[in-house]
């Protein structure tokens, strides 16, 4: 039977405990390879899962968002953020468990915007676009100054797409209760170029890899598939969050207007559910490891 092969993207334990800057981890083979790789990540608190939400519903989108999770949002703002003229209502959403981008666009969203999964903060743009050059990701949009800073969208092999950003001035957040997964679904024949160009990139780790895990959590029952857990400094589904109380969090979510499109399902002692937002954000919700 063909398994599904599903990378999971978490940060390293040193970034979740934002040690700003560093980002290596701990194993000696891992330090190695990040000793190679210049740190430009700054922490998990500032790697924003990016949300296009439906026209017109990002006020109820943040709205559900916050009675699930809790947090706090900026003022909406109508101004550009591709390299091409364009406009969209531009809002920050902080909460406990990651903190988003929301975008509500007013005119066509220029290609490939929309398809980036993650806005990674970086200390030095240029090279951070210079390292995904050299561990093997392409930029599909080359460096650009938007209203507060300067962006580039790169590639991973895989067809995995995000954004770096740099800020004129230092955005300051709170650390994060819980740090989500990033996840990249993979065919078997992407994952090795994936591994190899993410793991240079980041000079993250492998921590596991399941050859056949119980597909029933992403919605498979009865079959396997190949799940891989990496660490680095650095999130359909693109992020999954950790919660305390699974149950209880759905609750709240159906309350708020959102939809559970699957689970919870529970196998090998995790929980997990699929739940699609007001706006059509869909996210991961699962029980803190």
């Amino acid at each position: 039977m063909k398994r599904k092969t599903m990378a999971w993207v978490l940060p390293t334990l040193l970034v979740a405990l934002s040690v700003v800057g560093s980002g290596s981890p701990t194993l000696a083979h891992s330090e190695r390879a990040a000793a190679a790789v210049p740190a430009t990540a700054v922490g998990p608190q500032y790697d924003t899962t990016h949300v296009y939400v439906t026209p017109g519903d990002v006020d109820t989108f943040v709205a559900s968002w916050e009675a699930t999770f809790g947090g706090t949002h900026t003022a909406k703002v109508v101004t550009t953020v591709t390299p091409t003229p364009s406009s969209t209502e531009s809002q920050l959403v902080h909460s406990p468990v990651g903190t988003l981008s929301v975008f509500d666009f007013h005119t066509p969203v220029p290609y490939p915007f929309g398809s980036e999964r993650t806005g990674w903060l970086v200390s030095d743009l240029g090279q951070g676009v210079r390292q995904a050059r050299q561990s093997g990701a392409r930029v599909v949009v080359a460096p650009f100054d938007d209203p507060i800073g300067r962006d580039a969208v790169v590639q991973f092999p895989g067809g995995v797409n995000a954004q770096l950003y740099w800020h004129t001035k230092a955005p300051s957040y709170a650390p994060l209760k819980t740090v989500p997964d990033n996840r990249v679904y993979l065919t078997p024949d992407s994952v090795g170029e994936f591994l190899g160009a993410y793991l240079r990139f980041t000079g993250g780790r492998i921590v596991s890899d399941q050859r056949a895990a119980n597909a029933g959590d992403i919605g498979l029952p009865g079959r396997t598939y190949r799940r891989i857990a990496i660490r680095s400094p650095f999130g359909r589904e693109t992020t999954g969050y950790a919660v305390d109380d699974l149950a209880d969090t759905l609750r709240k979510a159906e309350a708020a207007g959102a939809k559970v499109l699957w689970g919870p399902y529970t196998a090998g002692g995790r929980s997990t559910a699929t739940v699609r937002f007001p706006g059509g954000y869909i996210a991961e919700l699962h029980t803190a490891r």
